[in-house]
This record gives C-alpha cells, structure tokens and sequence, in this order.
C-alpha cells in the first residue's frame, strides 16, 4: 500500500530580479499540500505530546524523501509510504502506546482513571482519546470518529480484562491514521476572495508551527484555531507573533537550515582515515553542529543581516573541531572568533561546507563551485554527461594542482559549459584540503586562488566571500527556500514569481533580517490562501512524478545545459 501526495509541479530554481512593491500582490496565493510527516518531525511530535523519554525510545519510522528542487521538505509532498514502511510506523505506534499506558506513564499522560482496570470504561476512554488524538491529528475529532475509537478500546478491553490494554489499541489506530503521518491541507471559501479557497484555521495552525517550530501546534495555537482567531489579521499576528518569539524557534530555525545546506548527507559522509587520520565521525558531526550554532547565533539571537554569515569571523569551536582548523581546545562548545589575518571567513570556509564537498580522499573545485550556486543561489547545475572522459585528468603528470588538472576539461566542449560555472569559486577555496583544513601547497606546488563570481573578479578567499555576500541571488535564494519550505513543496515560475519578488523586497527593506521575514511570510496572504486548482484524491498505490528544473532567466545555467544536451 502507498499514499501518495499531490501531482508534480513543473518548478524554476531562477526568478527575475528583485522589483519595489510596497503592498503584497492581492492574488498572492499557494497550492493546498499533502505531505509526509519527516523523521524529525515525527518525533517532535511524539514529544510534544507524550514527552520527550517516550519519543527518546523509538527510532522515527518515516521512509526517506528525495531531495526536490533543493529541500527534503518539497520532497515530502511527493513522498508515498510503503507496506513495508508502514509495518515500520506501526512497530512505533506500537512502542509509543505501550509506554503511555504503563505504570510510569500513566498516571500523568492519561487525565482519568477507569472504576475498574478490568473492565471498560468509554467516559475516562473518550476523555482520553478525544484530547490526545486532537493534539495528534491537530484539529478536533469528530463525533463519529471518536465513538470508533471509544468502541476500540471497549472491545479489546473485553479481550484483554484490561482497560490499559484496551486504551493502548485505541491509541496505536491514531497514531497510524494517515491524519497523523500526513500534513493534510483542509480549506474552506475565502470571504474575502469570493469563488477563491483559503486554509481553514487548523491547516493554516500546522502550517504556521511546523515552519517556525517544526512540530506540530501547541494547545494555545489550537485552541487560537478553535476560536477562529486566526482567520483576523490581529489574532492571526498574536499568534505568530508568540511563535517568534518561543525558544522553540531555534528548533525549528536548525531543522530549515539543517535542510537547506543538505546536511542530511553528512549521515552518510566519511573521509579516508589514512589520507585524513585526525578527521573521524565526531569531527564530522561537529562540524554540521557548528554551522548550525554559527547560523542560529547569528540570524536569530544577534538577529543580523542574513548576508554577512559569508563573512563573519564568528563561530563556535569544539575539542575534536580544534585540531582541524588550528585552534586551542577546550571542553563542550565554547564561542570563538578567528582573527582578520585568518583565511577562514564565512560559511563557505567550514568544516562543514568544504568536507561535504569533496571526495573521500582529495578536494573538489567543482563539488564546491556547484554548491555554492545550488545551496546558496538557488541556480541549478547540471549534471555531467554520460559519457564523459575523465582519463585526461590522470594523464598529465605536471598537473599538480586542481587548476591545472581541471584545464582538461574546459579544453572539452561537452565538459565546459558546467565547468565555468562552478570551477572559478571552487577553485578559489583550494588553500583547503578534502576535509577543510587549510594548506599553502598542493603537491609542493603553489596555489592560484585567484576567481570570479558572476562578473566579480577577486584574488583571495575573503574576495569570494564577499562577491558571495553581495551577489544579487542570495537575498532571493533564501527567500525561495522559506516559502518553499513553509508551505511544503517547490515554488512555479507561473504563479509563485510576484509573491517571490515581494517577500524578496521585504526582507531587503528590513535589513536582510530572517525573524522580520518569516513574520511577513506567515502574516502573508499567500501563506494562508489557496489557488484554485483541480485536484485528485489520494492514489492507494499510486505512483507521482518529479517536477523538471528549469533556468528560464539565467542564460549562463541555460546555456550550459544546452550544451550538455
């Protein structure tokens, strides 16, 4: 069996240039969603609901998702579940009841308590049932599901002379409700658009809490949903308003950027341990900790201009970090700052970014230029063609450095195109090694890190973060991806384009500040408004395609795919 969510969209990683709009278009609107609940997610909510020892004791049962057009969380609108796969979410719907009905739970996870263990008891069950599964499904039950329910756990209580027994059966059907591993968008008649949908206040409640937190609506939230307040401007900007301002941002904020610079991959990510001994797993893992805390620190606690984490200085250091990039050590993660000689500045000098990008035993330019315009640009690189010779590049035994390897390929017509796109940045990032650390020579022969980004020409690594931070893409990228992420799945060149450019113009106006953003896209129209579309049930068994990447306004990207065609 697999559930599968909405048809593919044809999606744009490139939009136009940036436009003043002082108001937010008034058709701004975004497609209603089905997606997969991710991992994280899944465990967020079991610890929101039932805490975090219990959500501590189960691995998250969610299949993974492919990467679409930049982000897990585009990809998990297209996501299906298996058989197999839900045999996997039941173990863990089996798990988590279990444990909420035993003795060390129970008396503080369920509200009631049965006149007697033995036997049924439907008004402590449905007391019980009735609130959790509305926490669980994020919108209240109705009546009829709830008597289902209810009669649940009275019969297997007769089964089982045991009315904790029962409960649990009860539970477990919730928690394997395609309402509870699904992020369903509901909607009802927009008043203010007449013919036109909008979210209901419970979709728009997850959609708001799941971008901010990641996690599903808190009872607050709810209960905000419950009395319609969120379907008024002032009672909708009380709401996000005390979302923003949570500690539980931070959460949701890591879980955004977490998946934005694919570090998912670093789950799988190893380097040689003879070429690279002092770079092992908790290097690795340290290093996806400290961009992570570098970002945090400095879009939301500093709250500072989004650009500059491309040449900030600032960043957090660990014991097994130390070693790699030269610094004293010192227990748990401590601040730390590298000084203006330093050749490390900005995220593109990482751990994380230059490890992640290269081979298991040496660096890569063209992993790195690559990248740096697909993480941060938003510009699509295509992929080598099939039939690509790569025997030049072990060839010429005077090519000791990756510059000069690399000439073969833009000497090949078939190759070039890509190359001169994604070798002139990542080859100004060659002073560090396949793990990141720095190096004045590669095979005793010295290094050119000279380059260009997009008609900006620099001689050191600190002039390429600075053309990084200045590039005209950058504010856009970062734009894209929130709206993208938030309202769960890849943008279109055909209805996405305006509410891009104003979100885009926002977020320059107001200093390139991320918590003034994600306010203007959960307080937009286009966050909570639906665009009227035919839509198919859900398919038992149905298979969805991919959307197909397109370069509509960037000639260069264009071009190069051309040639690879």
């Amino acid at each position: 069996m697999k559930f599968t969510g909405f048809p593919a969209i044809l999606v744009v990683l490139l939009l136009a240039g940036c436009e003043q709009a002082p108001t937010e278009p008034l058709d701004n609107a975004s497609l209603p969603r089905t997606r997969l609940l991710t991992g994280e997610q899944y465990a967020n909510t079991i610890a929101q609901v039932f805490g975090a020892d219990i959500s501590e004791s189960i691995l998250p049962p969610m299949p993974p998702m492919a990467r679409t057009d930049g982000l897990l969380a585009s990809g998990a609108a297209f996501a299906g579940v298996t058989s197999d796969q839900i045999s996997q979410i039941q173990l863990s719907a089996a798990s988590v009841a279990e444990q909420v009905v035993d003795e060390d739970h129970r008396g503080f996870l369920i509200p009631c308590r049965p006149e007697s263990i033995s036997e049924g008891d439907s008004a402590c069950a449905r007391q019980f049932l009735g609130e959790t599964a509305r926490l669980l499904y994020r919108r209240p039950l109705d009546e009829a599901r709830l008597t289902e329910l209810v009669d649940i756990a009275r019969y297997a209580t007769e089964q089982t002379n045991d009315f904790y027994d029962g409960l649990a059966l009860a539970l477990e059907a919730i928690l394997l409700s395609p309402e509870v591993i699904f992020i369903v968008d509901q909607t009802e008649p927009d008043p203010n658009r007449p013919g036109e949908q909008r979210l209901d206040d419970y979709s728009l409640a997850a959609r708001l809490s799941f971008l901010l937190w990641n996690a599903p609506p808190d009872a607050n939230l709810l209960l905000a949903a419950e009395n319609g307040e969120l379907s008024n401007p002032e009672g909708l900007a009380r709401a996000v308003d005390r979302l923003l301002a949570s500690s539980r941002l931070e959460a949701g904020m890591r879980a955004f950027f977490d998946d934005m610079l694919g570090f998912d991959d670093f789950n799988s990510l190893a380097k040689d341990p003879v070429v690279y001994p002092m770079v092992t797993g908790a290097t690795l893992a340290d290093a996806r900790e400290q961009t992570l805390r570098t970002i945090i620190d400095h879009v939301l606690t500093e709250e500072a201009d989004y650009r500059d984490l491309f040449t900030t200085r600032k960043t957090f250091m660990s014991m097994s970090l130390a070693p790699v990039y030269g610094t004293p050590s010192s227990d748990g993660w401590v601040p730390y700052e590298f000084d203006e000689s330093s050749p490390r500045i900005g995220l593109l000098t990482h751990v994380s970014f230059l490890a992640a990008n290269s081979h298991a035993v040496r660096s890569s330019p063209t992993l790195r230029g690559k990248a740096l315009r697909e993480l941060f640009l938003c510009q699509h690189v295509p992929e080598p063609p099939p039939d690509v010779d790569f025997s030049g590049l072990e060839e010429d035994e005077n090519a000791l450095t990756a510059r000069a390897r690399l000439r073969v390929h833009n000497e090949n017509p078939s190759c070039a195109g890509c190359h001169l796109i994604t070798d002139p940045m990542g080859l100004s990032l060659e002073n560090f090694n396949g793990a990141g650390l720095f190096r004045e020579t590669e095979d005793g022969a010295e290094l050119d890190i000279t380059g260009e980004l997009d008609g900006v020409f620099y001689d050191d690594i600190s002039g390429l973060a600075s053309a990084m931070r200045d590039h005209p893409k950058l504010s856009y990228c970062l734009v894209n991806r929130l709206y993208a992420y938030g309202t769960g799945g890849p943008v279109t060149l055909k209805d996405d384009r305006d509410t891009l450019r104003w979100l885009e113009t926002q977020f320059i106006d107001g200093g390139h500040k991320l918590p003034a953003v994600l306010r203007d896209l959960a307080l937009s129209q286009a966050f909570s408004s639906i665009r009227s579309i035919e839509l198919p049930s859900v398919n038992i068994a149905g298979e969805s395609s991919m959307p197909t990447n397109l370069n509509d306004d960037n000639p260069q990207l264009t071009q190069a795919s051309a040639e690879n065609n």
